[in-house]
């Protein structure tokens, strides 16, 4: 027994110091994002760099760079120069997909895993890894939610940009509500920015005088919705949906707002998910690969604490 359990302990050592060469090992990811241009994407930011300092600590022979973009051209060239510093793998959030579609596949070229993030790729053959929220669910949830809440009525919506994401939460939506009570008066982009839907919204409030609820694909979005509908003194809408996880959302759930019900969650730390994903494959090996598609939870007043990160910018 002693010499079976001597065998096991060398065995346990020789095992934990292969773990732990393998730990040193030295590798470079590269984190490509967009910059911090509204609410989501400082939460992504923030995410990003969260997950960088916790990978490192567990990793000592890895380096993560997280670089930030302020446009699509912007993230090409800085996808460019990333390929420059010897990566292993890029994660990375893309500006948009036609754009990054070519230079993230001349970085795929040179041999490096490529993870990405939220938008698909126009060509998904460059993607080792995608790893995204549920985007036609974002708009189901969101649909099933108000149908169910007012089985009838006039709804306005407010779309995000006219890109592959925001049609699929609008065909969600649209297909949860068709054969319902409910009309839908009006669709707009507002750009995923407050500023945008704030000004969306004035319109619709002078164009229609009985709405009975708001469909925006983004809490950054709701904000200005509910700014606009405060400043008009209108009584007549009876809630707004987001999306997203903004902590003030959250919050308003949390405490019964009856403006916000419910949230519906596209949660920024996916780009952390992505982060942990493609570090495991490296050091561990272990099979990644494929599509990584993140539940669009309803939050609800019972389950609303989960989900509040009063830490976070988002």
């Amino acid at each position: 027994m002693k010499r079976a359990l001597t065998g096991m302990t060398a065995l346990a050592l020789i095992w934990s110091a292969g773990l732990a060469r393998a730990e040193d090992r030295k590798l470079t990811v590269a984190v490509s994002i967009p910059a911090a241009d509204h609410g989501w994407t400082g939460g992504v930011v923030y995410q990003a760099e969260r997950a960088k300092t916790l990978l490192e600590a567990q990793h000592p022979g890895l380096k993560i760079i997280v670089k930030t973009s302020t446009d699509g051209a912007s993230q090409a060239n800085a996808l460019e120069d990333l390929t420059t510093q010897g990566i292993d793998a890029l994660v990375t959030l893309p500006q948009n997909s036609d754009e990054l579609t070519d230079p993230i596949r001349q970085v795929k070229a040179k041999g490096v895993f490529v993870t990405v993030v939220d938008r698909a790729l126009s060509d998904p053959t460059i993607q080792d890894l995608y790893v995204a929220g549920n985007n036609p669910d974002v708009g189901r949830v969101a649909g099933e939610y108000m149908k169910s809440k007012l089985q009838s009525g006039n709804v306005v919506v407010i779309r995000g940009l006219p890109i592959v994401i925001d049609e699929e939460r609008q065909k969600g939506f649209d297909t949860a509500v068709a054969g319902s009570g409910l009309k839908v008066l009006e669709k707009q982009f507002g750009n995923w920015s407050r500023d945008d839907a704030f000004k969306v919204m004035q319109d619709y409030l002078a164009k229609y005088p009985k709405i009975d609820a708001v469909w925006c694909q983004d809490d950054d979005m709701a904000v200005g919705v509910l700014e606009a509908i405060k400043q008009a003194s209108r009584k007549d809408i009876q809630f707004v949906i987001g999306g997203a996880g903004m902590k003030e959302m959250i919050k308003r759930v949390a405490d019964g707002d009856t403006m916000i019900p419910v949230d519906v969650l596209y949660p920024p730390g996916m780009i952390a998910t992505a982060m942990e994903l493609t570090v495991i494959g490296l050091y561990d090996q272990l099979p990644v690969r494929g599509r990584y598609v993140l539940d669009a939870t309803l939050v609800t007043k019972a389950n609303a604490k989960t989900f509040y990160f009063p830490d976070s910018p988002f």
